[in-house]
């Protein structure tokens, strides 16, 4: 028997406040909720971002009295709807923020946090530079959110690099992997496609992929193409270049028939690896 699933990445445009932010969201996600999605999904960010001298400086507040996470709360217990906050900026303990994802249930309780593990330290050029190390604490441990509709495992933007997070979530009994995101544009163009592909084809699991789109206010620009992707590679659908909801009914059936034909997640075996060559003074 199929299992069938609606589901719905928002688009959102990075806002500089909370309360732009919370405006940007909730109209997507009613719409969502009307069109009959069973779960929704966000960015990276989603509660807030904008760069201070070409550094991240996304609004934080203490997870307890977050405005955006209260927002999205209401929203789940009063429509009755999963939501997965792709990330919001937290206060950390000590002094930097974490960049955490959760996921909410129907009743608009907290089930799950992942802290981001894998930080956007680039130069994509001279002048484009990014330390997300510099303002954000890294976290330290692979989540798999457990929801009526599977399990879910949650990564963040930068952790998409890292096939071996993907690998160890889907020999850990993920269905679906999650990667929200606020890709820059030039590495979107160059890179989003073909890694949240490869990473369906890698774990045989769907990948949703919720992206910002547009420009992130103090400087840079989000990719948007959020991305639904099936497990053998397809892409479902493809969010494009505007805000709005990417929706896509999915069979999770599809997973078993996938990692039937190429069982690639069973099959490692060990290898001696190789050692760093080290310099010669």
């Amino acid at each position: 028997m199929p299992r069938p699933l609606d589901i719905a990445c928002l688009q959102t445009r990075p806002r500089p406040d909370f309360a732009g932010a919370v405006d940007e969201a909730l109209p997507l996600a009613e719409a969502a909720v009307k069109a009959g999605a069973d779960i929704l999904f966000l960015p990276e960010y989603c509660g807030g971002l904008r760069t201070e001298d070409g550094a991240l400086a996304p609004p934080s507040a203490p997870e307890e009295s977050h405005p955006f996470l209260a927002a999205m709360r209401d929203l789940a217990a009063k429509r009755q709807v999963w939501i997965n906050i792709g990330s919001i900026a937290v206060d950390g303990p000590d002094g930097r923020i974490i960049n955490r994802g959760l996921m909410l249930d129907d009743r608009g309780q907290i089930r799950g946090r992942y802290d981001k593990i894998h930080l956007f330290d680039v130069q994509l050029s001279e002048a484009e530079v990014y330390r997300e190390s510099a303002r954000v604490s890294p976290g330290h441990r692979a989540v798999i959110h457990d929801t009526p509709f599977g399990r879910i495992g949650h990564t963040i933007c930068y952790d998409l690099r890292f096939a071996h997070l993907f690998r160890s979530l889907a020999q850990g009994g993920a269905d679906i992997l999650l990667c929200p995101a606020a890709f820059t544009r030039k590495t979107g163009e160059a890179h989003w496609h073909v890694l949240n592909r490869a990473r369906t084809i890698e774990t045989t699991r769907f990948v949703v992929s919720a992206c910002a789109i547009g420009p992130v206010p103090g400087g840079g620009e989000s990719y948007g193409h959020s991305l639904v992707v099936s497990p053998w590679g397809e892409v479902v659908c493809d969010g494009g270049t505007l805000p709005g909801v990417v929706q896509a009914r999915i069979d999770l059936d599809e997973i078993a028939r996938a990692q039937g034909r190429i069982p690639s997640l069973t099959a490692d075996r060990p290898f001696t690896p190789i050692q760093p060559r080290r310099s010669v003074a």
